[in-house]
């Protein structure tokens, strides 16, 4: 009797907002309805060790099989540096597909070597859509659902967008947010907010007032230095008001640095940590009075969480969190920003409503998908 080997499928992680899509995926790919193989290549794009591993380690995720630690570079320098080293992971691994999350240079990257070599592309969120091209993931986004054969997506509107594209809608699949897996996973063992606000001068007050997390990280918010700075000034301002806890971002930390503007942040009442886990980042998040981000997975968890999340960014891919979440946007605007803020802490901002799917299964959904297709 002739035994037929499982399909194989090569999935990609490469930055940070990856860790948490993957982590359910790996998992429901191993119990899936039919057996698969799978491989997960670490394309090292986010290259702090330290970080990676307690990611790893607080999710769950299998140890990668393949690390092509790229490390970091300009985006094209970066792109076709992981392109370079994954092609030869395909010659060997010689996978049914290879299965990228998300909208990172490493989603982009892995999906165009996979297509050129004739290797079925599986994205995970897919037809997520801020019609902004000067993102750089917009582009990643746009290319990779151009790319692949199989697209899963977050909420029913992005198959508007495929189509419009001209995407075959039956290669699309609406199954539900799996980074809203992880976090309804997660929420248990969340880290208290008490021990990560211990670091405050005052964690007291911290706790006593309540707190709002920030975080930046976008090339359009941090890039220039008088924008940068009239961010920084108006959330001094709010600060003044409301606590704020801020996870500083690399990026952001030597933008701030370059422009001479710690000043700005020199207050009790401005909270600055380094990057934090996943565990830790929950834990502030589900206790926050408010978050402001530039984050788009932020801008999902705090739907989920029913946290009011001001977004400060002139569009969003993700708008039905505005539209049904608890998020609003507010661009970089500082009056806008105030009195956005002032009146979420009046009034307890947006009730907002988990969207359809946002319910923990979506990673099984895209399991039985894919082992159906695989054996086809």
């Amino acid at each position: 009797m002739t035994t037929i080997a499982a399909p194989k499928i090569v999935c990609v992680v490469g930055a940070r907002p990856n860790f948490m899509k993957i982590a359910p995926l790996m998992a429901a790919l191993a119990g899936a309805p039919r057996p698969l193989y799978t491989c997960l290549v670490h394309t090292g794009q986010h290259y702090d060790v330290a970080m990676n591993q307690r990611f790893f380690e607080q999710l769950g995720i299998p140890t990668p099989d393949i690390d092509l630690e790229v490390g970091s570079a300009t985006h094209a320098v970066q792109t076709s540096e992981i392109m370079r080293r994954f092609e030869p992971v395909l010659d060997v691994e010689q996978p049914a597909a290879v299965l990228v999350v998300g909208d990172v240079n490493s989603t982009v990257a892995c999906a165009l070597v996979a297509a050129k070599k004739g290797v079925a592309v599986i994205h995970v969120e897919a037809g997520l859509r801020s019609f902004d091209r000067t993102m750089p993931e917009e582009i990643n986004r746009v290319l990779t659902d151009q790319l692949s054969d199989l697209l899963f997506t977050t909420e029913r509107h992005a198959l508007d967008n495929l189509i419009r594209e001209g995407i075959d809608p039956a290669r699309v699949h609406f199954v539900g947010n799996v980074m809203i897996d992880t976090l309804l996973a997660s929420l248990k063992l969340a880290a208290p907010a008490e021990q990560t606000l211990a670091a405050a001068a005052e964690p007291a007050v911290f706790l006593r007032e309540g707190y709002g997390v920030l975080t930046l990280h976008r090339p359009a918010n941090v890039d220039q230095p008088a924008v940068l700075e009239r961010l920084l000034q108006v959330l001094g301002e709010l600060s003044t008001v409301l606590p704020l806890v801020f996870p500083l971002h690399p990026r952001t930390k030597a933008r701030i640095d370059q422009a001479g503007l710690n000043s700005l942040l020199d207050t009790p009442r401005i909270l600055c940590l380094p990057p934090l886990g996943y565990l830790e980042m929950l834990g502030l998040m589900a206790r926050a009075r408010l978050v402001l981000t530039d984050s788009g997975g932020i801008q999902e968890e705090t739907t989920a969480l029913g946290v009011p999340c001001l977004t400060l960014r002139d569009n969003t891919e993700r708008p039905i969190t505005v539209a049904q979440g608890t998020n609003t946007l507010v661009g970089s605007d500082p009056e806008r920003i105030r009195r956005t803020a002032l009146e979420v802490l009046a009034t307890g901002g947006k009730a907002g409503r988990a969207p359809e799917l946002w319910d923990g299964h979506a990673a099984t959904r895209i399991a039985t998908v894919i082992a159906g297709w695989a054996y086809r």
